[in-house]
């Protein structure tokens, strides 16, 4: 049964204000409106699981992160070769596209713009596709909302690795639009 006393993630009290944060953390604009809950949104204080089937269980040796298609220099690095590259940490709001919001979350991993920029992105791309680990799921975005300075592929939250339930061992955040 649940409880908030044994939940690590829990937040507890006022809403995080993202005060005492890491040197160089990125403070995404989505924390810093003055209504942080979007219409029709409420606040949770929990980090929920949701998953539309089977929660897919990921070998993090088998682990690929594969950037191709309409680029100069095609991409392809295991778990291992992505944590070695230059990190980030941003702070930012998630809001599901459930109704829940969970605010002052604390994001760690790789920036989505600088991957973008190793890889050459060819003149006249206006979208990505981007797949998912989960049953074939995948979404389009356009490139102009992945170069936001606060969009990662993220492999830490509030400072944790993390876990499958929540879209690990890495997980694309886009703040400003989820």
């Amino acid at each position: 049964m649940y409880s908030p006393q044994t939940d690590p993630k829990y937040q507890p009290g006022e809403v995080p204000s993202g005060e005492n944060l890491p040197e160089q953390t990125i403070i995404s604009l989505d924390t810093m409106r003055t209504e942080r809950l979007p219409q029709g949104q409420h606040r949770t204080r929990k980090w929920p699981v949701l998953h539309a089937g089977a929660v897919p269980s990921i070998d993090p040796a088998k682990w690929r992160l594969t950037i191709d298609g309409l680029v100069d220099r095609p991409l392809s690095c295991s778990l291992e070769q992505f944590r070695q590259l230059p990190r980030r940490t941003v702070y930012s709001d998630f809001h599901c596209v459930t109704a829940w919001s969970r605010l002052g979350n604390l994001w760690e991993g790789v920036s989505v713009a600088q991957l973008l920029d190793e890889v050459g992105v060819q003149q006249g791309s206006r979208f990505a596709v981007i797949e998912g680990c989960d049953e074939g799921w995948t979404t389009n975005l356009p490139l102009s909302a992945l170069l936001d300075e606060d969009v990662l592929l993220a492999d830490r939250h509030d400072g944790e690795p993390i876990d499958d339930d929540h879209g690990g061992p890495v997980r694309l955040i886009v703040p400003r639009l989820f």
